[in-house]
C-alpha cells in the first residue's frame, strides 16, 4: 500500500502545467487537452511551426519516438510557439476567458500603471498576432491604454501568444469588469456606450507640470504636449449632441418650421424657373446671331453690286 502512494505521488507533470509554471509564464492560461487535440482548433498551425507533428506529441506528452539532444532542443522550442498559438485561440473560447477571467479578479496580471488611473487592474494583450513581432502588453480598461510591464521577466513573451482579439472580446462577454463612470452618467452617449469613453480620463485625472505653484504652459518646451486628448468633461451629458441642439432650438415653434419650409419650397420655384428661362434666353442670342451675319452678308452683296455698276 505505501508503495502504491508513493508512486500516485511522483505522477509526472504535464508538459502543460510545468510551462505555465515558469518563470514568467503567469499569464498563461493552462489549455485544457481535449482543446489541443480537437484537430479543429489548431487548423493552419502546422504551417507556422516547424517540426509540428513532434513539437504537438511533446505538449501532450506522447513522445513515441527517441531524439538526439540536438533535436529535443528544436523540438522544445517548436513546442513553445505552438502552444503560445494555441493559447492565443483557447483564450478566446469560452472555457479559456472563463479561465482568464478568474485570474483578472484575481489580480495576477497587476494594476495600471498611471497614477489617475487608481490601481486599476490590466489585461495580457498582444499588438500583432504574428509570432515575433510585439512582447506581450498590459491594456488598461480606464484610460484604454497599453503599458510594457513592469517587470522584465515578461518582457520575454511573445504578444501573439494572447493575440489583438482577446482584449476587447474579453470586456463584451464581462461588461461588469471594467470601470464604471459616475453613477449620474448616462449609459449611452451619441449612439455609443459611456464605458468606452476612458473613465480613467477627464479634467481631474490630468497630470498638470507646476513650478512655485504656476502651471507650466504648453506653449514652453517642458510644458505638456497634447494634454487636450486627455481632457473629458467631468459630466458627460455636455457631449450629448441631440440634447445640444434640442436646447439650442427649443425656441422655434412649429410655424417657424413651416415658414422655414415654405422658403425652402420658393427657393426651389426660383431655381426651377431660372432653369427654364436659361435655354429660351439661349435661343434668342441664337438667333440674334444668325439675324447679324444675315445683315452682314446683304451688306456685303450690296456693296458688291453698287463697285461692279460703277
Amino acid at each position: 500500500d505505501e508503495s502504491d502512494m508513493s508512486s500516485s505521488s511522483q505522477v509526472a507533470e504535464s508538459w502543460i502545467s510545468a510551462f505555465c509554471s515558469l518563470v514568467g509564464h503567469e499569464y498563461f492560461a493552462e489549455v485544457s487537452e481535449d482543446f489541443v487535440e480537437d484537430d479543429f482548433n489548431l487548423t493552419g498551425l502546422q504551417s507556422q511551426v516547424p517540426m509540428y507533428k513532434e513539437a504537438l506529441e511533446m505538449i501532450l506528452d506522447e513522445r513515441r519516438h527517441l531524439r538526439m539532444a540536438s533535436d529535443l532542443s528544436v523540438i522544445e522550442s517548436s513546442a513553445e510557439m505552438l502552444y503560445g498559438l494555441i493559447h492565443q485561440r483557447y483564450i478566446t473560447s469560452r472555457q479559456g476567458i472563463q479561465q482568464m477571467a478568474e485570474k483578472y479578479e484575481a489580480g495576477h496580471f497587476g494594476a495600471c500603471p498611471r497614477v489617475y488611473c487608481g490601481q486599476a487592474k490590466v489585461l495580457p494583450v498582444g499588438c500583432s498576432d504574428i509570432p515575433g513581432q510585439e512582447t506581450v502588453k498590459l491594456f488598461c480598461p480606464s484610460c484604454l491604454d497599453v503599458y510594457t510591464p513592469p517587470n522584465s521577466r515578461f518582457q520575454s513573451v511573445d504578444g501573439a501568444f494572447f493575440g489583438t482579439t482577446f482584449g476587447c472580446l474579453f470586456f463584451m462577454t464581462f461588461p461588469e469588469l471594467r470601470p464604471t463612470p459616475l453613477p449620474t452618467q448616462p449609459t449611452i452617449i451619441n449612439g455609443f456606450a459611456a464605458e468606452n469613453m476612458a473613465p480613467g480620463l477627464g479634467k481631474t485625472n490630468i497630470y498638470e507640470p507646476r513650478i512655485y505653484g504656476f502651471r507650466v504652459s504648453e506653449f514652453a518646451k517642458s510644458g505638456p504636449r497634447m494634454q487636450w486628448l486627455r481632457k473629458k468633461p467631468v459630466d458627460l451629458n455636455e457631449l450629448d449632441e441631440v440634447a445640444i441642439w434640442e436646447r439650442a432650438n427649443a425656441g422655434t415653434s412649429k410655424d417657424d418650421d413651416v415658414e422655414l419650409m415654405d422658403e425652402e419650397d420658393e427657393d426651389d420655384e426660383d431655381e426651377e424657373a431660372q432653369d427654364e428661362e436659361e435655354p429660351l434666353q439661349a435661343d434668342g442670342d441664337v438667333r440674334k446671331g444668325v439675324a447679324r451675319r444675315t445683315a452682314a452678308a446683304a451688306a456685303d452683296e450690296g456693296g458688291a453690286k453698287i463697285g461692279s455698276a460703277g
